[in-house]
């Protein structure tokens, strides 16, 4: 897992609870490394979360792998379709493309939020 600065550990925790307030879904991140095939990796992430994985949205990104995956549970899955989560993750790689993790990050957990939001 990658070590972030106070300041932007903070930042993407702000983002996952305003994504879970404005949605009533779960949300996590994962910044690092994947272990082996990274959706496979990501999808075992998301399982971890065990009684919420139904309900959550799980980002995983790996920045100097260049990997992005979003996985969505079933229920999560009804408020964001794989075109929503493909949207978010274009501008999601447009922001890492730049070398700004975090705020790739925040604008993706957000931008999944505000997706959710409008169809929930």
């Amino acid at each position: 897992m990658l070590t972030l600065t106070s300041t932007e550990g903070d930042d993407v925790r702000g983002a996952l609870r305003t994504a879970e307030r404005l949605t009533g879904l779960r949300f996590a991140a994962y910044l690092g490394p994947a272990i082996g095939p990274r959706r496979h990796f990501s999808e075992r992430l998301h399982a971890a979360l065990g009684e919420e994985a139904d309900r959550a949205v799980l980002v995983f990104v790996d920045h100097r792998g260049r990997a992005l995956e979003i996985v969505t549970g079933p229920r999560a899955r009804a408020w964001l379709p794989d075109a929503e989560c493909r949207a978010a993750a274009m501008s999601m790689a447009a922001i890492l493309g730049l070398g700004d993790l975090v705020g790739g990050v925040v604008t993706g957990v957000l931008l999944l939020a505000d997706r959710a939001a409008r169809r929930g």
